[in-house]
């Protein structure tokens, strides 16, 4: 059962670190406990008190004004958290529709976003915790120190607000958009595919060839977004086996389809199973855990939208080209993840699918190709891109097919733009070429 709990807990923590749930409720529920702990502290120690001017708060022995204070500041707070939520359901919303619903993962991962619900409610918590100390009978008490610290913290709240207003004016900016979520896609390479390409690609090795391979039905319908990769050659070497993952990342998994295939079904019983399913995190939409192409599909998607007939802003679309071939840059100058891992060495234990070079190239600039082949502005970004990506890659096979899919890009364009815009892409195209014979 301990096996489970690292893949749990990391499916939780992403899944709370990426809502509106954890982050603002644990700020709420700190400031709530720091008000109810002062004004307890003030009550015991009253000399400290005395650290505050008497012009900052005069009203020392009416605690029906500290009353006053506390129960204006909670309202007046709650008022600005609803607002703020309307603000946010109208972002999100207006997101969603315009750009792509993919994209509201990003809204909901936004820090700045879940600070700012934090801290409202959290000065809200504040107020609430401190208001039972300031009372009249039996002994009349006002926590000064307390209601000192309730009126900064409103009036770090009037800042926030400010903040937000100007925060969610950039969040729904495209260009903020997009990139983003090439931060975020560069996290998760730089994650997956921490060591640099260089000069001599890495060859994986053969995978095993087995001659019984037994499949592991799936158990749960949905995507998988996590594969505990360590904890699978853990289970293999365990129990002298070879696994073969049948799903990679981001692909979805139907129930009662083979998820994994073992090489001795004579080691396997039904505990045996559950902990190797176990080592898969699957849910109803893809995540950006291990996913580099969900993060490449997200940009695809605005790039579509801003390109179709009805919207027809190419701008939008360049913008998104620049930021994927920021990715592809970072991407192909990793050591992609190993398909076969050993232990020892020799001995293979687990093969798994990881996305080709060719499969994200494709899901990357493919349907922006064929839907910008109208538009010769994105189809020149789309070579300038091209010869970006090459650029910085030493090996000859890779650039050959960005080499192919750039010629794919001009005869798609021939018989759809004009002559002048068809002489400026052969013109580009033939710049590329001969970068890459260079």
């Amino acid at each position: 059962m301990h096996r489970r709990l690292p893949l749990l807990f990391h499916a939780i923590a992403y899944a709370l670190r990426g809502g509106f749930l954890i982050r603002p409720f644990v700020i709420a529920l700190a400031l709530g406990a720091a008000g109810g702990v002062l004004s307890s502290l003030e009550e015991q120690i009253p000399t400290l008190s005395a650290w505050i001017p008497m012009t900052l708060f005069p009203s020392r022995q009416d605690p029906q004004v500290a009353q006053v204070i506390l129960s204006a500041i909670a309202t007046s707070i709650m008022t600005v958290v609803s607002i703020v939520f309307a603000i946010l359901l109208m972002t999100l919303t207006l997101a969603s529709t315009q750009f792509s619903p993919r994209i509201l993962i990003s809204f909901v991962r936004d820090r700045g976003t879940q600070w700012t619900l934090g801290v409202f409610l959290g000065t809200f918590s504040y107020c609430m915790a401190a208001l039972p100390a300031a009372r009249s009978l039996p002994i009349a008490f006002v926590p000064v120190l307390t209601v000192t610290g309730a009126m900064l913290l409103a009036l770090v709240s009037v800042g926030w607000l400010i903040f937000f207003i100007h925060h969610i004016s950039q969040a729904i900016s495209v260009n903020h958009i997009v990139d983003r979520i090439a931060r975020e896609v560069e996290v998760v390479i730089d994650e997956l595919m921490p060591l640099p390409r260089g000069r001599v690609a890495p060859m994986n090795r053969p995978p095993p060839l087995d001659s019984d391979n037994t499949p592991i039905l799936n158990q749960r319908s949905g995507y998988v977004r996590f594969i505990d990769i360590r904890q699978l050659v853990f289970l293999a070497k365990s129990w002298r086996i070879h696994i073969r993952v049948e799903r990679g990342v981001g692909q979805f998994v139907p129930a009662g389809v083979p998820l994994v295939f073992v090489s001795r079904e004579d080691r396997i019983n039904p505990l045996r199973i559950a902990e190797l399913l176990a080592a898969f995190d699957i849910g109803p939409t893809r995540t950006l855990q291990q996913d580099v192409e969900f993060g490449v599909i997200q940009i695809v998607d605005i790039a579509l939208r801003a390109i179709s007939p009805a919207v027809n802003d190419p701008s939008t679309a360049i913008s998104c080209i620049d930021q994927l071939s920021r990715i592809l840059i970072r991407w192909l100058g990793r050591i992609p993840p190993a398909s076969v891992l050993f232990d020892p060495p020799h001995v293979p234990r687990l093969m798994v699918p990881w996305i080709s070079v060719d499969g994200m190239l494709d899901t990357a600039f493919e349907q922006i190709r064929h839907y910008a082949a109208t538009d010769a502005a994105v189809s020149l970004r789309l070579l300038r891109a091209f010869g970006d990506i090459a650029g910085t890659l030493w090996h000859g096979d890779i650039r050959d097919k960005l080499l192919e899919r750039a010629r794919r890009v001009v005869d798609g364009c021939s018989d759809r733009v004009g002559e002048t815009e068809i002489a400026r892409l052969s013109e580009r195209l033939a710049v590329l070429e001969e970068r890459l014979r260079s």
